[in-house]
């Protein structure tokens, strides 16, 4: 089936891509219109490349204070009914006999799951799901690491789990500055979270800022994601903070280790300035009443448009052509 759930499914997917050192983008949604700018861009691609099996992953936090998405999804602000909507929603878009989205492989995935306020989500919610991130990162760093076990080992035969460390930077967020991570042992230190919790996936700094507007000053660190895979003996990573990276600096992440690319925060804000533009220019005709200027599918079908088209680029920079 397109939309994938389940650990076993999920791996025969993500296989496919490591072999040919491609990272799959994990692209964030706060909305139903971004799921299908997600999809647009992922038939594109498959189209352009003649690729056989397009694979995807679309990802939604539950109550993460720096960015609650499944609370944005409806008006009601209940994180349960915008997780159960989106998931609706993307099954009822890729699993369509009719859909134009249906050649598409999406796998659902549960972003910054905190084991506290989300654990609906990494519980009752992992029926869902083909991966979670369990975020034990506000805590003391034995306490993450004990956390973090015991969950895969009552999910980790259900799903597969992506696992975090130590506190990565969020622009503009945090109440404190997080200092940059030592590299002198993080190695080792990944290495060694890894075998103790048995993740799948470990989130690691790799030199980027999450909730970035914009390309920053931040620098990938290509040597450290490297080192972290000779550690821990296999591609594992999952970079967070896509936003903060040039598109240049994508190519190489397949091949340094970095299985997956966490991206949304710049692609929503540059499609919502887009549409924004448009709308003004519709000025006069929505002064007029013009129905089709005012109605809020103008503007949304402009966010689309916007959205799908930053996607369609990372999705050539990751190395997708490569799939083909």
């Amino acid at each position: 089936m397109p939309v994938i759930h389940g650990r076993n499914n999920a791996l025969k997917v993500l296989e496919r891509a490591k072999e040919r050192n491609v990272s799959i983008p994990i692209f964030g949604t706060g909305s139903f219109w971004n799921i299908e700018a997600i999809l647009i861009a992922a038939k594109n691609v498959k189209e352009k490349f003649q690729i056989p099996e397009m694979p995807v992953t679309i990802t939604m936090t539950y109550t993460y204070p720096c960015m609650a998405q499944a609370k944005r999804i409806t008006a009601s602000a209940v994180p349960e009914i915008g997780f159960r909507s989106i998931m609706t929603q993307i099954r009822t878009l890729v699993d369509s006999p009719e859909s134009p989205y249906k050649d598409i492989i999406v796998l659902p995935h549960l972003d910054h799951a905190d084991p506290e306020r989300d654990l609906w989500a990494l519980t009752k919610g992992t029926e869902f799901l083909a991966s979670a991130m369990f975020d034990a990162q506000r805590f003391p760093a034995e306490k993450n690491l004990e956390m973090t076990a015991d969950y895969v080992k009552q999910y980790g035969k259900e799903i597969l789990i992506e696992g975090i460390m130590d506190e990565l930077p969020v622009e503009a967020m945090h109440a404190k500055t997080v200092e940059r991570i030592s590299d002198e042992d993080y190695p080792e230190r990944a290495a060694d979270y890894v075998k103790r919790t048995g993740i799948d996936f470990l989130v690691a700094d790799l030199g980027t800022e999450q909730q970035a507007g914009s390309t920053s000053n931040c620098h990938y660190l290509g040597d450290r994601a490297r080192r972290i895979t000779e550690a821990v003996g296999r591609p594992m990573l999952t970079m967070h903070g896509g936003s903060s990276l040039p598109p240049e600096q994508l190519a190489c992440l397949g091949t340094d280790g970095v299985c997956r690319f966490n991206v949304w925060t710049k692609i929503a804000r540059d499609a919502g300035k887009f549409a924004a533009d448009e709308l003004v220019k519709r000025s006069d005709r929505i002064a007029s009443g013009d129905f089709e200027a005012t109605e809020s599918a103008a503007f949304m079908l402009d966010n689309v448009a916007s959205a799908a088209k930053s996607m369609e680029i990372i999705f050539e920079n990751l190395g997708y052509a490569n799939l083909a």
